[in-house]
């Protein structure tokens, strides 16, 4: 579990990778989960963590207040709760770089009527609200000062609020993924039934709403942009709970095989969160063929195997934008850059969400990409035939960084990748994966 900085990646590029691969477990999946595991009061077991930098950051913060975990295998987590929370030892400095430390509102607001929480950072992308966290949580009774630092919390109204039942409804300022994930662990101990409209239905926040209603809370609308939560004051429940599979990796391995020109497999990947990213592809030129869908272990996910030809790609007619789901996934968008940087055409991709993450996606540029920068938000990409080997220091931010590699997978020579810290933030064990289907990734 160390965190280590400075590790730096040699690859050996223009290799075919071959064979298949497995899709892990949900990197943001096992964020919502240990978050809403300090509700239960009872024993949590976790399958499906994967030992990234990004859960460890946010083990070391439990861990500082005073929560039990337990490694039982090498991705199963034991949590058990203190009888009290010891906010006063929090670990600010691993708070500090990461941005879930933003899902302990709700749940430790239910247990505290008023305490302070470090500022989150994460991934460099500009500037981010909290604001739709904050007007969320304001109708349920939690109300938050952002000071220079630290979120002060008081939820003395929301300990009131639970004095009597009566029911609630939110509309979401923004749909956004951990804001919405906030409001559903604030609403599962209301004493009343809690309605959120314009919520996320992403695959974090469905992992969310499955772990919730095994403690027992009853949601309706599911998958849907409208829930309705029966809350449950009372959880403390000894439950087990699988986390899915990351739909986010599989859309790297889909990009690395495409600009590898390999033939591979993906399996465990899920299909419900990939369609429009795959249908893109096909219209772009992409040849793939599907299994059968099967289900995760969490019994809800549907999964498939895609397994991935070598295919000439042409620029969509279209540009590539992302939105809330089910739309292209914010966090797939960045796999279309080295994509379309190898497709026949110029490609507009529009990243509308962060305001500095299309200027990281500007450092495919340093491996031969021709593109041009429209605004911080537009990127107008010209394919080139190949990318060329370089040295390059990784970006502060998990995605930007993961194209770059992927980039040097492709590019015929030798590149050198510095500071990889930000892919491990995301990506579990991802040289040794990487080799393991024909790759030449080594760690010096």
């Amino acid at each position: 579990m160390s965190d280590n900085n400075y590790i730096d990646f040699k690859i050996q590029g223009g290799r075919k990778l071959s064979g298949s691969i497995i899709t892990n477990t949900s990197k943001n999946g096992a964020m919502g989960l240990l978050c809403a595991s300090l509700l239960n009061r009872k024993k949590t077991i976790l399958h499906g963590i994967p030992q990234i930098e990004e859960v460890f950051r946010i083990i070391e913060v439990m861990t500082s207040i005073g929560v039990n975990l337990t490694w039982l295998d090498k991705n199963t987590l034991e949590i058990i709760p203190p009888d009290k929370f010891q906010l006063e030892n929090i670990d600010v400095a691993a708070a500090n770089r990461t941005r879930t430390i933003l899902m302990f509102l709700a749940p430790l607001a239910h247990l505290i009527p008023n305490f302070k929480l470090p500022h989150s950072q994460g991934c460099k992308l500009g500037t981010r609200t909290i604001t739709p966290h904050l007007y969320a949580l304001q109708e349920l009774g939690i109300n938050i000062e952002v000071g220079e630092n630290y979120y002060q919390v008081d939820a003395s109204k929301l300990h009131q609020n639970q004095q009597k039942k009566q029911d609630y409804k939110i509309v979401m300022f923004e749909m956004g993924d951990t804001a919405t994930e906030n409001a559903l662990l604030a609403a599962s101990k209301m004493n009343g039934k809690v309605e959120i409209k314009f919520a996320s239905s992403n695959y974090m926040v469905q992992d969310v709403c499955y772990f919730l209603e095994n403690l027992g809370v009853k949601i309706e609308g599911v998958k849907t942009s409208s829930l309705i939560i029966h809350g449950q004051p009372e959880i403390a429940e000894n439950i087990e709970h699988y986390n899915s599979e990351d739909p986010i990796e599989s859309m790297m391995w889909i990009a690395s095989s495409i600009c590898t020109g390999s033939e591979l497999t993906i399996e465990r990947s899920p299909i419900d969160f990939l369609e429009l990213e795959l249908l893109k592809l096909q219209k772009m030129g992409l040849k793939y063929k599907l299994s059968m869908p099967y289900k995760a272990k969490n019994k809800n996910t549907d999964l498939v195997d895609i397994t991935v030809y070598p295919s000439t790609l042409k620029a969509s007619i279209e540009k590539i934008t992302s939105g809330p789901y089910p739309n292209i996934n914010i966090d797939n968008l960045p796999f279309f850059v080295p994509i379309a940087s190898l497709s026949e055409g110029q490609t507009l991709i529009h990243d509308w969400v962060y305001e500095n993450r299309a200027i990281y996606f500007m450092e495919l540029t340093r491996l031969g990409a021709s593109m041009m920068l429209a605004d911080p938000h537009r990127l107008l990409i010209t394919g080139v035939k190949e990318f060329t080997p370089a040295q390059v220091v990784c970006p502060p931010a998990l995605r930007p960084a993961m194209i770059i590699l992927i980039a040097m997978l492709a590019a015929p020579g030798t590149s050198i990748l510095r500071n990889v810290y930000s892919i491990k933030r995301g990506y579990e064990e991802i040289s040794e994966r990487l080799n393991q289907i024909g790759a030449s990734v080594e760690i010096i």
